[in-house]
C-alpha cells in the first residue's frame, strides 16, 4: 500500500505516536549537532595521547565534516526510496558503532577513519529527521515542531564545546578525551530501540532505483569543491586547491544535465530539479548558504578570540556561549509560535537585520575595549545575534519544505543540509582572508595582542552575510509561513494533513 493512497482512505488519521517519535529524532539531531563541535575541545589531549600530527588533527575534524557534506543528498534520497525509518535507524546504528571505534582508537589512523565513517553515517541519519517530521505531523502542527527542531539544533551546536570541556576535564572513569565519543553509545542504543517502536515508516509512493550515476557525479563535484575549502587554509592554498575548485564547476554541470535527462526519461533523479521552480525553495537555499557562511566565519574566529585572545578556559568559553544558544531558542519559539503565522516573511527579514546589528555591536565593543573587554560585554552582542538567527532558521526549514511533495522531501532535506554545510565550508575558508591574514603568520596563540583587531574585522563579513540574507529573503512569498498560506494549501494537499501509514 502506498503512503498517499493510505492517507486518503483515512483523512482524519494522525499518528498517535508522533510526539514520542519527535523526541527520538530530536535526540539524534542533538547528538549530531554536538558531535560536530565537541571534539574541538578534546584535540590537544587527543594529539598528546595518540601522537597525531598536525595534519591528522585537522582531518579528525575536517574528515567528519567532509564525509557528512558529501553524503547528505544521497542519504536523503535513500530515505525517499527505501523508507525513512529504515535509513534513519541504519544511520543511528552506524553512528553509534563508529563512535565506539573512535572512543577505542589507539592511534590517529584509526581515529581518523572512524571520524570519516561517523560523518558518513550522520549523512544517512540527519536528512531523515526533517523528512520524518514533514510526513508525520499534520500541517497545523508543523510550525510548532520546526520551532522545537530549530531550538534543539541551536542548543546542540552551542553546547558542543561546553559538553566537550566538561567531559575532558571531568575525566570520567579515567577515559579522558575518549568520553566525547563514548557518550554517544547509550544515546544511540536508546534511539535505536525507541525509533524501531515509535517511528512510522514512510517512503515515496513510486518505488525506483537509486541514481548511481547521479551519486557518483554529485559526490565527485562536491568533493572537488569542499575538500580544498576544508583543507586549503591549513595547507597554504597550494595550486591543486584552485584546480580542484575550478574542476568542480564542469562536473556539477554534467550532474545537472544528467539529472534533467533522467527526469525527462521518467527516472528517479538524485536531485529533483523541478524543486527549483518554487520560489520558497530557491530563496530558502540562498539563505541557508548565507547562514552557513556567517556561522563558518563567526564560530571559528569567536572560539579563538575567547580562548587565545582573552585567555578564557575551555569551560568558561563554552559557558559564555550559552546566552547565544538560549537567545536562539527563544527566537525560534517566538518566530514559529507567534510572529511568522501572523506576519510571514518580514519576521525572517527582521531576524537578518537583528543578527547583523548584534555583530556591529560586537565590533564596537571589541574595538573599544580590546583585550580588556569584560565577560558580560562579550555576551551582550550575542543576544540580538541569537534572537535574529532563531527568527530565521526555525521557520526557514518549514518554508523550504512547505511546497515539496512528500515523495521528494528526503531529497529536498538532504539538499538543504548540504547547502548549509557548503556555506560553512566557504565561511571557514573565508576566515583565512578575513581573520587569519589580519592575525599574521605563525601560531595564533602567539598573536594574542592582535586577536581583538582580527576578530573585529571578521565580524563585518558576518554582518554582511546576515544583511545579504535579508535581501535574499525577498525571494520568498510575502505570506510564507502564515496561517493564510497554510489554509491556501490545505484543500489541494489534504493528504499532507495526516501522518504516515505503515508501508507494506
Amino acid at each position: 500500500m502506498s503512503e498517499n493512497k493510505s492517507l486518503r482512505t483515512s483523512p482524519n488519521a494522525v499518528d498517535p505516536r508522533r510526539w514520542a517519535a519527535l523526541v527520538v529524532v530530536l535526540v539524534a539531531s542533538f547528538m549530531d549537532a554536538v558531535d560536530v563541535t565537541v571534539v574541538h575541545i578534546a584535540l590537544p589531549d587527543i594529539q598528546a595521547e595518540t601522537g597525531a600530527s598536525t595534519a591528522q588533527v585537522q582531518w579528525i575534524t575536517g574528515g567528519y565534516a567532509l564525509a557528512f557534506a558529501l553524503g547528505l543528498i544521497t542519504g536523503g534520497r535513500l530515505g525517499d526510496l527505501f523508507g525513512r525509518r529504515k535509513v534513519f535507524l541504519l544511520g543511528v546504528a552506524g553512528f553509534t558503532l563508529t563512535s565506539l571505534v573512535c572512543g577505542l582508537a589507539t592511534g590517529p589512523e584509526v581515529l581518523l577513519a572512524g571520524r570519516v565513517a561517523q560523518g558518513a553515517m550522520a549523512a544517512l541519519m540527519v536528512p531523515q529527521v526533517l523528512s520524518i517530521i514533514h510526513v508525520t505531523f499534520p500541517e497545523r502542527e508543523r510550525g510548532k515542531v520546526f520551532g522545537i527542531y530549530g531550538s534543539v539544533m541551536a542548543l546542540g551546536t552551542l553546547a558542543g564545546p561546553l559538553v566537550g570541556a566538561l567531559l575532558v576535564e571531568g575525566d570520567l572513569f579515567g577515559l579522558g578525551w575518549r568520553t566525547v565519543f563514548l557518550v554517544n553509545l547509550p544515546l544511540g542504543i536508546a534511539g535505536l530501540i525507541a525509533g524501531a517502536l515509535l517511528i512510522g515508516e514512510s517512503k515515496a509512493e513510486r518505488a525506483a532505483r537509486v541514481d548511481v550515476v547521479g551519486v557518483v557525479l554529485a559526490t565527485a563535484g562536491l568533493l572537488a569543491l569542499v575538500l580544498p575549502l576544508t583543507q586549503g587554509r591549513e595547507l597554504g592554498w597550494p595550486a591543486w586547491t584552485y584546480v580542484s575548485m575550478a574542476a568542480s564547476v564542469p562536473v556539477l554541470a554534467v550532474f545537472v544535465g544528467w539529472e534533467r535527462r533522467l527526469s525527462l526519461r521518467g527516472g528517479s533523479p538524485l536531485v529533483v530539479l523541478s524543486l527549483f521552480s518554487r520560489r520558497s525553495f530557491v530563496g530558502g537555499q540562498g539563505v541557508q548558504l548565507l547562514f552557513g557562511l556567517a556561522s563558518g566565519v563567526f564560530f571559528l574566529a569567536w572560539t579563538l578570540y575567547l580562548q587565545l585572545g582573552l585567555g578564557f578556559s575551555p569551560l568558561k568559553a563554552g559557558l559564555s556561549g550559552m546566552p547565544l544558544s538560549v537567545a536562539m531558542m527563544a527566537g525560534a519559539g517566538l518566530s514559529m509560535q507567534v510572529l511568522v503565522p501572523r506576519f510571514g516573511r518580514v519576521v525572517l527579514q527582521a531576524g537578518g537585520l537583528l543578527a547583523a546589528a548584534g555583530m556591529v555591536l560586537f565590533v564596537c565593543l571589541a574595538g573599544h575595549y580590546g583585550s580588556g573587554i569584560a565577560l558580560w560585554q562579550t555576551i551582550v552582542p550575542l543576544i540580538p545575534m541569537g534572537l535574529g538567527m532563531g527568527l530565521i532558521i526555525a521557520p526557514l526549514t518549514d518554508v523550504i519544505l512547505s511546497e515539496v511533495p512528500h515523495e521528494h522531501v528526503g531529497s529536498a532535506s538532504g539538499l538543504t543540509n548540504t547547502t548549509l554545510q557548503l556555506g560553512q565550508a566557504v565561511g571557514v575558508a573565508l576566515s583565512s582572508v578575513v581573520f587569519f591574514d589580519r592575525l599574521g603568520a605563525g601560531d595564533p596563540s602567539a598573536r594574542a595582542e592582535r586577536m581583538p583587531n582580527a576578530f573585529s574585522g571578521s565580524l563585518w563579513y558576518v554582518a554582511a552575510a546576515f544583511t545579504a540574507a535579508f535581501a535574499v529573503l525577498f525571494a520568498l512569498p510575502r505570506a510564507a509561513g502564515t496561517q493564510q498560506a497554510a489554509n491556501g494549501k490545505a484543500a489541494p494537499e489534504q493528504d499532507q494533513e495526516n501522518g504516515p501509514v505503515p508501508v507494506g
